[in-house]
């Protein structure tokens, strides 16, 4: 069935400083990706609206009617400043929702979030993702660490499928492809682990209220998803699966 899935962050902008001899020039590039996730949804027939990092502080929803537009949110590489500091708040210090407690309610209340890995979620590099200290924490599956969660593992790990029956993992082989890192967290009580990486929480799932929500420790790209993972013939199963649990 199809489903309104709205995906935040998987943008970046980076911003370089050429040194040639005596002179020096600086270069900037914009750069998104969430690419192949969208194309995996579509593929499934939903209806994505991606929403960058640079658009987020003022567009995401603050409001529950906003929320309503959606059956699914996935926050990607997203840190939570982002929607806690809106422009209004963050320049000219005025008061407006919090919209991680307005995300953790909406789920409360029936509705469907995913977290997945990259350096500013869950606590993220240098623990400036910050998710566990925000209202969303309630709700998440996993409890986000103290300070930077990354594993970083340039040679390699493949995920550990603990639940193969479960229907996330419905028409996929039982081996995944490596990954190159993921951010550590620590399973809530009544969570489901479904995969694990390295011995840690790789997918979890937690009935919430209403609502349903889980956490993918690593990637859905570059770095830590490879290519070897974005063509992975089960790539789009998993991520139509996944939509499919969470809103059912």
């Amino acid at each position: 069935m199809k489903k309104r899935v709205l995906l935040a962050g998987e943008s970046w902008m980076k911003h370089t400083i050429h040194v040639k001899g005596f002179d020096s020039f600086t270069t900037d590039e914009y750069e998104e990706g969430a690419g192949a996730l969208i194309a995996a949804l579509e593929c499934g027939c939903h209806d994505v609206t991606f929403m960058p990092n640079h658009l987020a502080p003022e567009q995401f929803p603050s409001t529950e009617q906003d929320l309503e537009a959606f059956d699914v949110v996935l926050l990607s590489d997203i840190g939570s400043n982002t929607l806690l500091l809106s422009p209004a708040t963050f320049t000219k210090s005025r008061r407006t929702p919090d919209r991680t407690a307005l995300l953790a309610e909406w789920v409360l209340g029936g509705g469907a979030l995913c977290m997945i890995g990259g350096y500013m979620t869950f606590s993220g590099i240098d623990g400036k993702g910050r998710w566990g200290q925000t209202a969303l924490a309630s709700v998440l599956p996993v409890r986000c660490l103290d300070g930077d969660d990354r594993v970083e593992i340039p040679q390699g790990v493949v995920p550990e499928v603990l639940e193969p029956d479960h229907p996330v993992f419905e028409g996929l082989e039982r081996e995944w492809p490596f990954f190159l890192g993921y951010n550590r967290t620590v399973a809530v009580d009544g969570a489901v682990v479904a995969a694990t990486i390295n011995g840690d929480p790789f997918i979890a799932l937690r009935q919430c209220g209403k609502g349903r929500t889980a956490a993918f420790a690593s990637d859905c790209a570059p770095h830590w998803g490879p290519p070897e993972f974005l063509d992975w013939s089960g790539y789009r199963c998993f991520w139509n699966n996944l939509v499919a649990w969470l809103t059912a």
